[in-house]
């Protein structure tokens, strides 16, 4: 199978446009934070941002700025500074670019780093981010994040306090375990709220003030509300044709993961859910001629965002779901109480879809292929993020023989795009469509 010669483009959203607004509105705030006398907080991982916001504090999500880079080609400086200083090329790329943002940010400010010899241009806004006043490390799944902020800190001269928030792997292995169910679960609850409660002194610590609850309280209504704004117009998505996909899901995470927790959220995937109602309604899709539909398995490559939603669009593909946008962002809003809202924080915490057993992952991906009527799982194996691709071969023999899904996997990465090979993605994409096309004929 060739890719189509004939014009085809991917039918995005409108209504998420103003996602990059919202995105630029948000770093320019961070940007500016130093001169309007903020605290600033780096963290990775755990969307902890409400807490920090709360307490007015300016929140960095390192993911979210490599992302951000990435997305704009602009990861460069950054990279090749955090190479220059000596961390290898294999460390997780999200890491790498955020720990070349420290590197640029010293040497931007005349700070001692004899090891990187590079003078970055005026546009570099790798060196842009203000330095942390405080580090918090609440990373499920993945040591990366613990080491990631200790190389932070040493970076600053191991002058920046740091709290960890442990949130602990569910193993799902009492005989009472399940999603969200068991003895297990209950415990690592109250485990993860309990420091949860321990990082709100940290904070208070550092503020001098008592932490604003009624302020945490208003913007996690507003984190719920936008929550199930988003799952009910991904739930429409079940539709033939569907009327959005992965990439327009990809665009809206910034808004439910790391932007600030206004009414402009809520806005946002009002809107969102209002042009997804509306779609079905008219039987619109956003690829023109669906032929296909797929389950899109590891975390986006950023560099490619675009790029992949034509490509897969001059396939008639619809790339209706996957793994990194539909099983993590505040997944289970209801989940959260707004009037007491550190425990379903917490849990959210934990439901990030690398921290579960294999058997409690397998079977929810199982579910959301079953429900979207999928017809083949792409693998992105992401290069620098062995935690997220570890399970996928085990994903995709259980896709194979419990559901007859065909499968295909090309390597690539986060936010280094070096690590993509265009004619490989292409070769494999087409050998499964045309084995979705044989099985077809078979079943006629």
């Amino acid at each position: 199978m060739n890719a189509p010669s004939a014009p085809k483009a991917a039918n995005k959203l409108k209504s998420t446009r103003m996602a990059g607004k919202l995105v630029n509105d948000y770093w320019e705030m961070v940007w500016r934070a130093k001169e309007e006398g903020k605290l600033v907080c780096w963290y990775e991982g755990s969307s902890i941002n409400p807490f920090l916001e709360a307490a007015d504090i300016v929140w960095v999500h390192g993911e979210a700025y490599s992302a951000m880079l990435a997305a704009r080609h602009q990861e460069g400086p950054a990279q090749a500074a955090a190479e220059e200083r000596g961390y290898m090329r294999e460390l997780c790329s999200y890491a790498r670019t955020h720990l070349g943002c420290a590197v640029n940010n010293q040497r931007h400010r005349n700070e001692s780093d004899s090891a990187f010899s590079g003078v970055p241009d005026d546009e570099d806004i790798s060196a842009k981010l203000p330095p942390p006043d405080m580090i918090i490390s609440a990373y499920a799944y993945c040591s990366t994040g613990q080491q990631w902020d200790e190389m932070t800190s040493r970076l600053f001269g191991k002058k920046i306090p740091i709290f960890n928030v442990s949130i602990p792997w569910i193993w799902a292995s009492g005989k009472d375990a399940g999603y969200l169910r068991g003895q297990e679960w209950q415990e690592t609850s109250k485990y993860v709220a309990k420091q949860l409660e321990e990082m709100v002194k940290f904070i208070e610590e550092r503020t001098g003030k008592p932490y604003p609850w009624d302020r945490l309280r208003e913007l996690m209504r507003n984190v719920k509300r936008a929550s199930e704004l988003r799952l009910e117009a991904m739930d429409m998505c079940t539709a033939r044709p569907a009327p959005a996909t992965l990439f327009d899901w990809s665009v809206s995470i910034a808004p439910i993961n790391q932007l600030p927790c206004t009414t402009d959220i809520v806005d946002y995937f009002t809107n969102v859910r209002d042009e997804v109602a509306e779609r079905v309604r008219t039987g619109e899709g956003a690829v023109p001629k669906e032929k296909y539909r797929l389950f899109f398995d590891g975390i986006m490559n950023w560099n490619k965002l675009g790029w992949l939603a034509e490509k897969f669009a001059r396939y008639d593909a619809a790339v209706v779901a996957g793994r990194y946008t539909h099983m993590a962002f505040w997944q289970e809003p209801d989940l959260i109480d707004p009037n007491d809202p550190v425990m379903g924080m917490g849990q959210n915490y934990l439901i990030c879809p690398n921290n579960h057993s294999s058997p409690i992952l397998i079977d929810l991906i199982m579910g959301l292929c079953e429900k979207y009527e999928v017809d083949g799982i792409v693998f992105h194996a992401t290069r620098t993020c062995r935690a997220f691709t570890n399970p996928m071969h085990m994903i995709a023999e259980t896709a194979q023989k419990r559901l007859g899904i065909q499968t295909t996997m090309f390597e690539g990465d986060v936010a280094d795009e070096s690590f993509y090979k265009d004619e490989l993605l292409n070769t494999r994409v087409e050998a499964m469509l045309e084995a979705i096309d044989a099985r077809r004929m078979v079943m006629v």
